[in-house]
C-alpha cells in the first residue's frame, strides 16, 4: 500500500510539473527611465553668503514634478564614499550647523543654516565640499482621493479597524 501511495504521488508530480500552457502575447516594450545623477565641487563661505546655485546640466532635463535628492560626502572609508543625505546637522561646540537645499527645476540652492556666526567656522565645513545631487523622474498625482475613497480602492475591510480618540 506504501509502494502504491508512492507511486501515484511520484506519477503525479511528474505530470502536473511537466504541465506547461501555451505562452501569452508579447507585451510592448517598456521605457527604461533612470535617475540622473552629477556632482559639484562647492565652498560655502562669507564671500558667498554661505549659499551656492548649482545650475543643472544641460544634457538632464528636469521637470517641475521630479525629485531632486542632495547628498555631501562625508568621507572616504577604504576607497568607499561615504554620503548623507540633506538636510544634515551637526551639533558643534558653537551651537547647531544645518546644510540644506531649496530647489527649482533649473538648479538647486545648497546652503548652511546655523544658530550662532557661521564666520566662526572652520574650512572643514565650508571649503571644497563635495555634493551629489540626484533627480529622479516623477509625475504628479492625477487624483485628489479623500481618505474614505482611498480605503474603498484599495478595497481593504476596515470594520475591524479601531480608531483612538484624540
Amino acid at each position: 500500500m506504501k509502494n502504491l501511495f508512492l507511486l501515484l504521488a511520484f506519477s503525479t508530480t511528474l505530470i502536473f510539473t511537466s504541465c506547461e500552457g501555451p505562452r501569452g502575447p508579447q507585451g510592448p516594450p517598456g521605457e527604461t527611465i533612470l535617475g540622473q545623477v552629477f556632482e559639484a565641487n562647492i565652498n560655502l563661505n562669507e564671500a558667498n553668503g554661505y549659499s551656492r546655485f548649482v545650475s543643472f546640466p544641460s544634457n538632464i532635463v528636469v521637470y517641475e514634478s521630479d525629485v531632486v535628492l542632495v547628498y555631501l560626502l562625508e568621507y572616504v572609508d577604504n576607497g568607499l564614499d561615504v554620503w548623507s543625505q540633506l538636510p544634515q546637522t551637526y551639533f558643534l561646540d558653537q551651537g547647531t550647523l544645518l546644510y540644506t537645499f531649496d530647489h527649482t527645476f533649473v538648479d538647486v540652492n545648497i546652503f548652511l543654516d546655523a544658530n550662532f556666526n557661521l564666520n566662526t567656522l572652520g574650512s572643514d565645513f565650508t571649503n571644497d565640499l563635495i555634493f551629489r545631487i540626484a533627480i529622479l523622474p516623477a509625475e504628479y498625482a492625477n487624483s485628489n482621493l479623500t481618505m474614505e475613497e482611498l480605503m474603498s480602492n484599495m478595497q481593504i475591510d476596515t470594520t475591524d479597524i479601531e480608531v483612538l480618540p484624540n
